[in-house]
């Protein structure tokens, strides 16, 4: 399908304005999530109660996300349920600050989930649509990027509250601001969407998703299981030392940086070369668990870039891949069983490894090489089949 140097412009420009929402927004939840754990403690909640609600969290917005994925191809209200998720995010952040108790805290950190739930699969099915103007991968790559670089942002924020009024909850107001913006640079997204209006629909497509979409979610939900979760890895790092408690938020923040970069570049180099790339990348992401639980502070240095690399060619490549072989009619329906699966395989794989470092740490290393490397194996696989689907 040619392409015109206006309909690639206009794209572009829709793509970039996505970019600015989503800095915006992960400003207003990375912030939050850079500071909830100490905060909750404070509020008087144990290890056990912030592992549950960091945990019902996200299984409620991976479940969630299937079915608001199909709500929007049902009723094709793209930009209604966007709005509305990313309403709940400017309400329920700032609240924070006002929490009296840890179940009041609970009761918000489970709706912002909810949010991010309902908006995520329908903002997907608008910048696929502007994405393949341009490149599906080079789009999201650069969507990904500008979501990261508020990824740092937002915890240096918190941390440059907090040191100056040494409390966590009246840092959540400052979060206001970022929230606020990001609904108000969603307006100026909406108003440069090149359709003015949902994505056409797409004649003669097929009703149900197609075989080798579903081969590639069990692929990224083994991928997801093995994926190493940073809370514990900074949990490994403070019990033995390896980093000092300030230098923790600041390896985040780093890594971020890192995961933003790669998305980028990763991006435009899948419209290549396709899902090798991801296959490639996935034996640089097998590194961390090694490199952050049996080595030292180099090591922990090594591991949080290998982490972020591996989480930023999964943010270029998983949703172009899945924009490549599903029609506009399905994305909604195929976005959402995918975060759905993705998240749910993400909390299961964390908990497993949770109860592993508690027994055996090689154990749980081992635990994360295995599922990793058969991710690995079926994407390299499907290679052909999915340039075939995406072709047809």
């Amino acid at each position: 399908m040619s392409v015109t140097p206006q309909e690639r412009t206009s794209a572009i420009r829709f793509i970039l304005a996505l970019g600015v929402v989503s800095l915006f927004a992960d400003m207003t939840y990375e912030g939050a999530y850079s500071i909830i754990g100490p905060f909750l403690k404070d509020l008087g909640a144990s290890a056990t109660v912030v592992g549950l609600i960091s945990g019902l969290g996200e299984m409620i917005a991976a479940s969630l996300r299937y079915f608001s994925g199909r709500l929007a191809d049902r009723t094709r209200a793209y930009w209604t349920i966007t709005f509305f998720g990313y309403a709940l995010n400017v309400l329920v952040v700032p609240a924070l600050a006002l929490a009296g108790n840890w179940q009041m805290a609970a009761l918000l950190v489970v709706a912002e989930r909810t949010g991010k739930s309902l908006r995520g699969p329908a903002r997907d099915v608008l910048l696929s649509e502007a994405t393949s103007k341009v490149g599906h991968g080079t789009g999201f790559g650069v969507h990904a990027a500008m979501d990261q670089a508020g990824a740092v942002l937002g915890p240096l924020l918190m941390a440059a509250a907090v040191a100056k009024s040494q409390h966590f909850a009246p840092a959540f107001l400052r979060l206001a601001f970022p929230a606020a913006l990001a609904l108000a640079a969603l307006f100026v997204a909406r108003a440069l969407h090149p359709s003015k209006g949902a994505p056409p629909v797409v004649p003669e497509a097929p009703k149900e998703l197609p075989r080798v979409f579903w081969m590639y979610v069990v692929a990224s939900g083994l991928l997801a299981c093995g994926f190493l979760d940073f809370p514990l890895l900074s949990f490994h790092f403070q019990k033995t030392a390896i980093a000092k408690p300030a230098e923790i938020p600041l390896l985040y923040a780093g890594a971020m940086g890192v995961t933003g970069l790669t998305a980028l570049i990763l991006g435009k180099v899948f419209d290549r070369y396709g899902i090798s790339v991801l296959a490639v990348s996935i034996v640089v992401t097998m590194l961390a668990a090694p490199l952050g639980f049996l080595g030292g502070p180099i090591g922990a240095v090594a591991a949080c870039a290998c982490w972020a690399i591996g989480l930023g060619a999964q943010d270029a490549t998983l949703r172009s891949g899945i924009a490549q072989v599903v029609s506009m009619n399905k994305r909604g329906s195929a976005f959402g069983a995918f975060n759905g699966v993705y998240g749910i395989a993400w909390f299961l794989g964390s908990v497993v490894m949770g109860a592993l470092y508690d027994h055996s740490i090689a154990a749980l290393v081992a635990f994360g090489l295995a599922a990793q490397l058969a991710a690995a194996v079926m994407f390299f696989g499907m290679r052909k089949r999915l340039a075939e689907a995406a072709a047809h």
